[in-house]
């Protein structure tokens, strides 16, 4: 290996140090998949009088497995484009999923909303049925679905970069309201699991994004 190739190898991962910080996920998958293995029965069902309102429409599954790519997409394009924000966005969604684990290992919960036959039989219905036999209706409060959607839309809202995008911005927006409304339509959540998230991502955000501005400001009226 030439001098050259060194140099850019260590240039590389200078560059790119922050990929540390995907570590969390050797914490985060063991412990919710030993909370999906282990919570199955005496936990506490989540349920809300809206849900009884909500009818189950099989389209939001469409924007649900979105979700994915939503998060993805957002997570590495502040990785590789704006590490400041991508430590804020990591910050918040790493806050977010900590707590959902501790929320559903102390306080073990699930749902009981989810259709037992459907009306319909058609291709969503069918991505439906794979969904609900890869998860189980437990470890629902609050909605990590929910929860991390609101995390992208306030880190979008935050990138000086992406605000001068408007149509990125206004699709960003309507992918995560339809994102949201999915959880429930397919009685994936509960109402209540919605609020949770709600309220824990107000508690998250002072932390991450009020708490830098402030610390931003003091530096720039420091004397040079």
């Amino acid at each position: 290996i030439t001098m050259n190739t060194n140099n850019k190898i260590i240039a590389f991962f200078k560059k790119y140090s922050h990929a540390w910080v995907f570590l969390y996920a050797f914490i985060y998958m063991p412990w919710f998949q030993y909370l999906e293995k282990h919570i199955q029965h005496n936990y506490y069902v989540i349920h809300s009088p809206l849900d009884d309102f909500i009818p189950f429409v099989e389209y939001f599954i469409i924007p649900y497995y979105m979700w994915f790519a939503f998060i993805a997409v957002a997570v590495f394009y502040f990785f590789f484009t704006d590490k400041a924000g991508f430590y804020r966005v990591a910050s918040f969604l790493i806050i977010g999923m900590t707590a959902f684990l501790l929320i559903c290992t102390f306080f073990p919960n699930g749902l009981n909303l989810r259709p037992a036959v459907f009306a319909r039989d058609n291709f969503c219905v069918d991505l439906v049925r794979f969904l609900y036999k890869a998860d189980t209706p437990t470890n629902v409060l609050p909605s990590i679905h929910v929860f991390n959607t609101l995390g992208v839309l306030i880190a979008i809202s935050h990138s000086d970069r992406i605000r001068n995008h408007r149509f990125v911005l206004a699709f960003s927006y309507m992918l995560g309201i339809l994102i949201i409304l999915s959880t429930v339509f397919l009685k994936q959540h509960s109402v209540t699991d919605v609020i949770a998230a709600l309220a824990l991502a107000g508690i998250a955000y002072p932390f991450v994004y009020v708490s830098q501005a402030r610390k931003a400001t003091k530096f720039s009226h420091q004397p040079i």
